[in-house]
């Protein structure tokens, strides 16, 4: 008989303000759904009286509060932001663009209300500390992350050393880049590992990048024999339909950008890139979609985004898609572009080769071990070499030049999870 899981969503919870999902509220909501599967599940939340058990019915409706708020299924054609994508695309003014945005604001209030009334009601359900209410032996699994940081949180483990607990570890990098995050995120990373090292029983990580990095740091913590499982993330089964492209984009050569706009996604290369196409090609260089929201220390993209003549009608800067808008959008793309300076993962490339679409990214070690042979890697400094290889396959006929068979991504989430649970149950 495996133990009984018990799964922290305080972050999830937290993403009621929040319209669409992130590529980290994508997997901890996919890893929510599955461990509060169980029947003997529970959930954690942080309150103002420290972390509290909810029952795991409580719990799934929760998540699935937050799932519904998200309107991940919403298509196309009722994405008022990939309207506006496509418009950009084609020249145009989006139809009825203003009332079309008041619509949808009104539906994203209602949204958020109804999601925050019923987790309101699932709050009311909040039973005691887990340091007396979790079954003997359980599993604690916290995917985000949060609140890894403060010590205080996790306390209660020490307390009940038969609760083994599994953190999910997305990547290294403020430790290992801090140039490329928010000053204080070094000192906050470092207290993530230490907590990690003092409270954890085990990592699940993503690629074999992150487990080498995370196995540097872990040492010097006196962890040196932590358990770690590399299990790359699947993507949703929408990203293996057969592809769909917008017959009205069919004529109109694109490639798409998908990440937060910040130094590391290095979307500062990209715009030069394209600066010089239009220079060089005018009316005829494709377009760009820049598919993410505004970040930190965005102002230089900032600039050219809203400033440089030579960008206004080549670039389309969007955030808040759908899932099926963005598999939409990359099914018509030339490429999709991802020069990172560095990357945990990178969902995006996944996805966009499990959907058969071409991918230009960046030569870093963690797109050489989940792309390999079969995406065109450049150095995210050389911007020439970026330049003549879109240039290239913009000038290729969509229908003609470029394959769209998908290769397959990283397995299917059945297989993933049995991966995971053969790890979690086992430690």
């Amino acid at each position: 008989m495996q133990p009984a899981t018990a799964y922290d969503i305080t972050r999830l919870v937290t993403r009621v303000l929040n319209v669409t999902p992130n590529g980290i509220d994508r997997i901890d909501f996919a890893l929510a759904r599955h461990f509060l599967s169980e029947a003997d599940a529970a959930g954690i939340m942080a309150t103002a009286l420290g972390p509290r058990v909810l029952a795991g019915d409580k719990a799934r409706a929760a998540v699935e509060a937050i799932g519904a708020h998200w309107g991940e299924e919403a298509e196309p054609e009722a994405d008022t932001g990939y309207l506006r994508v496509r418009a950009g695309l084609l020249g145009e003014e989006p139809p009825a663009a203003k009332r079309a945005t008041a619509r949808v604001a009104q539906g994203r209030s209602g949204r958020v209300l109804g999601a925050l009334h019923a987790l309101g009601a699932y709050g009311m359900a909040i039973g005691g500390a887990p340091r007396t209410a979790l079954a003997k032996g359980a599993r604690y699994v916290n995917v985000s992350q949060f609140p890894l940081w403060v010590a205080s949180y996790f306390r209660w483990l020490e307390e009940r050393r038969d609760v083994k607990a599994v953190f999910f570890i997305h990547d290294v990098l403020p430790i290992e880049m801090p140039e490329y995050f928010r000053e204080a995120e070094y000192e906050r990373f470092r207290a993530r590992l230490a907590n990690l090292a003092r409270f954890g029983t085990a990592a699940l990580v993503t690629t074999n990048v992150v487990r080498e990095g995370l196995q540097r740091q872990l040492p010097p913590l006196g962890r040196a024999d932590f358990p770690i499982c590399v299990a790359p993330i699947p993507v949703a089964p929408i990203f293996s339909s057969p592809p769909a492209p917008d017959p009205a984009l069919a004529g109109v050569p694109y490639f798409v950008v998908c990440s937060t706009i910040e130094p590391r996604k290095n979307h500062l290369t990209l715009l030069h890139v394209w600066r010089e196409l239009v220079a060089r090609d005018g009316a005829a260089a494709p377009k760009l979609v820049i598919v993410g929201g505004r970040g930190w220390k965005f102002e230089a993209v900032a600039a050219l985004l809203d400033r440089s003549p030579a960008l206004r009608g080549h670039v389309v800067e969007v955030s808040g898609l759908t899932t099926p808008s963005l598999k939409r959008l990359l099914d018509g793309a030339r490429a999709l572009l991802m020069p990172s300076f560095a990357e945990g993962y990178g969902l995006p490339v996944v996805e966009a080769l499990t959907a058969g679409v071409p991918v230009i990214a960046s030569d870093i070690p963690v797109f050489r071990e989940i792309a390999g042979g079969r995406a065109t890697l450049i150095s995210p400094l050389d911007g020439e070499h970026w330049l003549e290889t879109i240039r290239e396959l913009a000038r290729v006929d969509a229908r003609n030049g470029i394959t769209r068979a998908s290769i397959g991504g990283p397995g299917s989430w059945a297989d993933y999870f049995a991966k995971i649970d053969a790890f979690v149950n086992v430690l």
